[in-house]
């Protein structure tokens, strides 16, 4: 695959929709040997400013000398603004061989289909894997509780503002939402929260 067949893939994947959950990405990070648990990181959830606070976090990082990772999403250009190391992008060339790479091991197991934030995901932790990141710093796609980057085992959770959004999948009330969101608290974990 060259790069746009490989977005072509990744993007096709939508078809499975949105799957609120942790089985699909739980299955997918063990057979990838468990990535997530190889690098130190910062979880971070919320309605606004979480790409901001995320950016800044890695930014006070990589400044003190450790190589980071950062896992935003959307992207507003690019996909491969998504995962960068050190404020450098993941060049396309990664893209094309850690999609190969998870797509092989994905087709061999029939009740795993991933979607697109699952996969992409699983390939963001790798990615800090294969780079020996010491920190990721990782915004959430999608609430918290059950958003697929909620494997991982934080060393500090925090907690942007929260408001009204995908009132679809996380209720109609800022303290459904809210609920949802503090799902990445996990016991013994500091939470730091802008409010």
């Amino acid at each position: 695959m060259n790069y746009n067949e490989t977005l072509q893939y990744l993007y096709n994947l939508t078809k499975h929709g949105i799957k609120l959950g942790l089985k699909n990405i739980s299955q997918l990070l063990s057979l990838l040997g468990n990535p997530q648990n190889t690098f130190k990181s910062v979880h971070i959830a919320g309605t606004n400013g979480k790409g901001s606070t995320a950016k800044v976090l890695a930014s006070l990082l990589s400044c003190k000398g450790l190589k980071t990772g950062l896992f935003t999403s959307p992207h507003l250009v690019r996909f491969t603004e998504r995962i960068t190391i050190n404020h450098s992008e993941i060049p396309e060339e990664e893209v094309i061989r850690l999609t190969k790479h998870i797509k092989e091991i994905v087709d061999t197991v029939d009740e795993l289909k991933p979607t697109f934030f699952e996969f992409i995901t699983a390939l963001c932790f790798y990615h800090f894997y294969e780079k020996s990141v010491d920190w990721a710093v990782v915004e959430t796609g999608l609430g918290g509780r059950f958003d697929a980057t909620n494997v991982l085992l934080p060393k500090v959770t925090v907690i942007t503002n929260i408001g009204i959004d995908h009132r679809e999948f996380l209720g109609n009330t800022l303290s459904e939402i809210a609920f949802e969101k503090a799902g990445i608290i996990k016991q013994g974990i500091p939470v730091v929260t802008s409010r």
